[in-house]
């Protein structure tokens, strides 16, 4: 009888330390003391994405910068564009907690659009977000949509 208790026991062990150990890396959202210099925002599978076909996205990163005198989440969106004409994007970006944030690139057309083959980005801060989102969703058109 004692060994098949004590056999429960370590079942029993084992299985919380396996949920430990997933719930532990499951959903790791970056602070500003933990945070390194630049992370990436979510998981790939939690990054839903609609980018119109004239654009094509570099790169998404986060990263904790000082904004209005407080360690604010800032969001860097690079777009690349993969047509034949200067365009100029529509970036917006949703978060799992309700917040939003977006804009224009290039913000102003004074030096002319995003020409063909080139890339362009900009740093969009989400004011009072103490931590990363879990979940995001991106969307990236043309001014002209």
């Amino acid at each position: 009888m004692k060994k098949s208790a004590g056999g429960a026991v370590l079942l029993a062990a084992l299985m919380v330390s396996a949920c430990l150990l997933f719930a532990g890396c499951a959903g790791k959202g970056y602070t500003p003391g933990t945070a390194p210099d630049s992370f990436p925002c979510v998981p790939e599978s939690k990054l839903e994405k609609d980018i119109a076909p004239e654009a094509a996205l570099e790169s998404l990163s986060c990263s904790f910068k000082k904004y209005e005198g407080k360690d604010t989440l800032h969001l860097t969106v690079a777009v690349k564009n993969v047509s034949d004409t200067p365009q100029r994007y529509r970036v917006n970006l949703f978060m799992d907690n309700g917040k939003a944030v977006g804009g224009l690139i290039p913000r102003t057309t004074k030096k002319g659009l995003v020409e063909p083959g080139q890339s362009q980005s900009f740093d969009y801060p989400v004011v009072d977000m103490p931590q990363s989102p879990k979940a995001m969703t991106l969307v990236i058109k043309t001014a002209s949509q």
